[in-house]
């Protein structure tokens, strides 16, 4: 016989309280980046952007989907993120009232990758084409 069951959400980034807790880690962390804290040379001279974080059901795996500022070096820093991992989460726990610290996971935030390929997209003769036609036209059928 199962205890619990957890109802699957259907909001799109999880809870409330994931979204919630989510947005207190993004905070920590950007402030965390923002100070130079964290003494890596690879992080040195590198603005980081924290654009997201999703956090587990059971908020104990933060995913920190992050940007340095013009998309260079992303794997450079990707990797000292994940070596000060254990660093930067005792600083997380200690600026975000929870039961567990998160255990930190780094990603590389691709929407602005893939807001340029839809910019890229959206310019093309072919669609361009499809945005002149009269859009009266399709009123009048109705």
């Amino acid at each position: 016989m199962p205890r619990h069951h957890q109802k699957k959400s259907s909001a799109p980034g999880g809870s409330q309280r994931q979204l919630r807790v989510g947005e207190q880690v993004r905070h920590a962390m950007a402030e965390i980046l923002a100070q130079g804290n964290v003494h890596d040379d690879d992080l040195e001279g590198h603005i980081i952007t924290v654009p997201e974080v999703r956090m587990s059901p059971d908020l104990k795996l933060a995913t920190v989907y992050v940007m340095p500022l013009g998309g260079r070096d992303t794997e450079v820093v990707i990797a000292a993120l994940e070596r000060n991992k254990k660093f930067l989460r005792g600083e997380v726990a200690h600026r975000v009232n929870l039961k567990f610290a998160p255990d930190l996971r780094f990603r590389v935030d691709e929407r602005f990758d893939e807001a340029e390929r839809i910019e890229k997209l959206l310019r093309t003769p072919a669609v361009q084409k499809d945005l002149e036609q009269d859009p009266d036209s399709d009123r009048e059928e109705e």
